[in-house]
């Protein structure tokens, strides 16, 4: 994740070094046809597949309905750090629902497991 006030070569740049460093090289990566996405994705990763036919980041982007879902009704978000610590924290929550985390998977309700990784986590903090 990633928050910035311009979709630009710079922006797209930085997402790419953090993605990298966190994650490793990519065999293939998904965007629009932005023109700083194309351009940097060429320069940094010259060797993965560059996906960018209509609908097929739709996956990526329905992820972003929950998200939007929260943010209407605080009418937006007034600064960038704002609004990184509020998608940070609904990425967290999103990724330890779908079990990307090793928290609460002893719990007895597979689709509950988020009260028992809090728990988990407040044992540790």
């Amino acid at each position: 994740m990633y928050v910035s006030k311009r979709r630009n070569i710079a922006a797209a740049t930085t997402f790419f070094e953090r993605v990298l460093v966190a994650h490793g090289r990519p065999a293939e990566v998904t965007t629009d046809l932005a023109a700083p996405l194309l351009r940097v994705i060429d320069e940094v990763l010259p060797d993965a597949v560059h996906d960018t036919e209509q609908y097929a980041n739709n996956r990526i982007e329905n992820d972003h309905g929950r998200l939007k879902a929260r943010l209407r009704p605080m009418r937006g978000l007034r600064t960038d750090r704002t609004a990184s610590i509020v998608i940070g924290g609904h990425a967290f929550i999103q990724n330890l629902r779908r079990g990307h985390y090793e928290l609460g998977v002893d719990a007895r309700h597979p689709r509950r497991g988020v009260t028992p990784a809090f728990d988990e986590l407040a044992d540790v903090i």
